[in-house]
């Protein structure tokens, strides 16, 4: 299982990439597996401010659909419009170019809440 060491992660099972006041989210290796072939991913909060545990987008998938949360307060300011027309990506390479959103957000203590690599594969069982 390929948990990066450099990102945070969320009970939700989504990852933090963290570039000063801005984030990319997507969600993790684990987290695709379990959904299986993802065929759509909608986003319809871009422009939106809001709260950590809220959700942001839905990934739908062959035999599931499940939400996607915000992992801190913040804004949604990108949606990754390759998924538009190639929602496998999340499954080919989850933490590149299958990546969801980008946000921006003011309070950087929230990221003490989200969990490291240790911390997540602990959440896992792995």
């Amino acid at each position: 299982m390929n948990i990066p060491s450099d990102l945070k992660y969320t009970k939700n099972h989504e990852w933090v990439r963290v570039n000063g006041n801005e984030a990319i989210i997507g969600i993790t290796e684990y987290a695709q597996k379990e959904l299986g072939d993802i065929v759509y991913v909608e986003v319809d909060t871009v422009d939106e401010t809001l709260d950590a545990g809220e959700t942001f987008g839905s990934i739908e998938a062959v035999k599931t659909a499940s939400d996607i949360y915000m992992p801190v307060n913040g804004t949604v300011t990108e949606f990754n419009e390759e998924l538009s027309t190639q929602p496998e990506l999340i499954n080919k390479d989850p933490y590149g170019r299958g990546w969801i959103v980008k946000i921006t957000f003011d309070d950087a203590s929230q990221l003490d809440q989200l969990l490291d690599a240790a911390g997540y594969l602990a959440l896992i069982g792995a």
